[in-house]
Order: C-alpha cells, then sequence, then structure tokens
C-alpha cells in the first residue's frame, strides 16, 4: 500500500487520480483550496483518505499538508503536484501581477511542496514525485507564453532534480498531458483583461470566448490516471510521460522541426568554436 499526496483534487485529473488511487486500496491526502470539495472521497474510503485544505502558494498550509500527511500514514511515497491553472495572453498584453500569480502556483507552489516532502523521502530512500506539465510546454502556442513557461520551467527542475535524486532511490517524472475533458479550459482558465487588437488573429483567436475545444478534447481522466499509476509503478518510470494521442503527435512534429532546424543550421552553430 503506497501512500499519496495529490494537490488540486477538487476537479479534473488530480480528482481522477484520487478517485483511481483510493479505488485501488492506497492511502492518499487528497487537497483542495477548499477541503469541502474532497470530503465525499474521505467519507467513501474514511480509513485510508485525508482531506486537506491547500493553497500551494500559502508555505503555512504546504507545511501542514505534509506534515498531517506523515502524522496520518507516516509518510509519503508519491507526491503529484497537480495544483494549477492556464492563463491566456498575449505576452505584450498581459498584467504583470497576473504572471506573478501564475508563477506562484504553477512553479512555485510545486517546488515548495517538493521541498516539504524531501526530508522524509530521503531519510526513507525511497519516493517518487511527479509533476503535471503540459503539453504547451513543448509546443508554445500562440497566447499561452506564460503558461508554458510556467510548465517549461517546472520540467526544467524536475530533468535536474531527477538526477539529483536517482542515487537517493527517489523518482522525480513530468507527465505532459494534452487536450482532457477537464475543467481546465473552463473555470481553470484564465485570461488579459484587455486585449490587444494586433494580436487578434494570433493569440486572440486562442481567448476563452473564442474557444471551441472545451467539452470536446480526446482525452479521458480516468484513463490518464491509470496511466500515472502504472508509470509510477513500472521498475524505471519514465523522465517524460506523455498523456494523449494529441501530445505524442505534437511532441513528434516539434521534435522533427528541431531536427530539420538542427541540421540546416549546423554549420552556423559549431562555426563559433575556436579554430
Amino acid at each position: 500500500m503506497a501512500t499519496w499526496l495529490i494537490t488540486g483534487c477538487s476537479t479534473g485529473l488530480g480528482r481522477a487520480l484520487a478517485d483511481a488511487v483510493l479505488a485501488r486500496g492506497d492511502e492518499a491526502a487528497v487537497t483542495a483550496r477548499d477541503p469541502a470539495a474532497v470530503r465525499d472521497l474521505v467519507s467513501a474510503h474514511p480509513d485510508r483518505a485525508l482531506a486537506l485544505a491547500l493553497d500551494v502558494t500559502d508555505p503555512a498550509q504546504v507545511a501542514e499538508a505534509a506534515r498531517r500527511t506523515r502524522e496520518r500514514f507516516g509518510g509519503v511515497d508519491v507526491l503529484v503536484n497537480n495544483a494549477g491553472y492556464g492563463y491566456r495572453a498575449a505576452v505584450e498584453e498581459a498584467d504583470d501581477a497576473d504572471v506573478q500569480r501564475l508563477f506562484a502556483t504553477n512553479f512555485h507552489g510545486a517546488v515548495a511542496m517538493i521541498k516539504a516532502v524531501l526530508p522524509d523521502m530521503r531519510a526513507r530512500r525511497r519516493g517518487t514525485i511527479v509533476n503535471i506539465s503540459s503539453i504547451g510546454a513543448r509546443i508554445c502556442a500562440p497566447g499561452s507564453g506564460y503558461y508554458a513557461a510556467t510548465k517549461a520551467a517546472l520540467e526544467a527542475m524536475t530533468s535536474s532534480l531527477r538526477k539529483e535524486l536517482a542515487p537517493l532511490g527517489i523518482t522525480a517524472m513530468s507527465v505532459e498531458p494534452g487536450g482532457f475533458r477537464t475543467d481546465f479550459a473552463g473555470r481553470s482558465l484564465t485570461q488579459s483583461a484587455e486585449p490587444i487588437a494586433d494580436y487578434a488573429d494570433t493569440a486572440g483567436r486562442r481567448r476563452k470566448e473564442h474557444d471551441t475545444a472545451h467539452g470536446n478534447q480526446p482525452g479521458d481522466p480516468a484513463r490518464a490516471a491509470e496511466a500515472i499509476i502504472t508509470a509510477v509503478g513500472a521498475a524505471e518510470p519514465p523522465a517524460l510521460l506523455l498523456l494523449g494521442s494529441d501530445a505524442v503527435d505534437a511532441a513528434g512534429g516539434v521534435l522533427d522541426a528541431q531536427r530539420a532546424e538542427l541540421a540546416a543550421w549546423r554549420a552556423l552553430s559549431t562555426s563559433t568554436d575556436f579554430a
């Protein structure tokens, strides 16, 4: 039986993962800004579920969530940093305060959670850290520059963390979902207040009022949850797990384009070495 600490469990992928983990007999600390949103999970699994109030931007709540999980279950085997939200704006039109809040949640909040659980994981020489990123970090769509930046930062940090933790028996991995039928493109998606007309045909096309994808995404959150559980339980978990056929196709296209550009500019790139 493993103990999971999952952030952002009120809806979407976090909720689906909490359901799946508890259904298979594991223990889970399920968190949300409003713990009432996850109390039904505890009611269904009172011996193995713990509902916690958690705003990952609040250091006191982060420390308390880690402490209470350890006290209840004896330690965290799997931390899943799922809490986060989307933000759409052209780079120029974004509000600085909006961007700071986005990074505070999507990147710094995940780092705070990692730091809260790692001392215990190091002491026990085992554990897994799963950071939920996005295919957006790879495709960098217009209008998603800041959101993509938070997820790209999360992935880069996770790649270094994985190398630091491997000798200690601890695994770190990133997960890049494509489009899933969650509330991400609904309640969990914010955007700049004042669009700039010059970006109407780029970033503007992806504003919420023009979005037709919500409710039509190809991904099933329940299947995504099972895929994450499978990857976490693998003998050698991947450094990066893509979720969804759309994510796999998009990542392949990005890699092909990068390889082609690398080849096209190779001569100039390598000309900078000392002769």
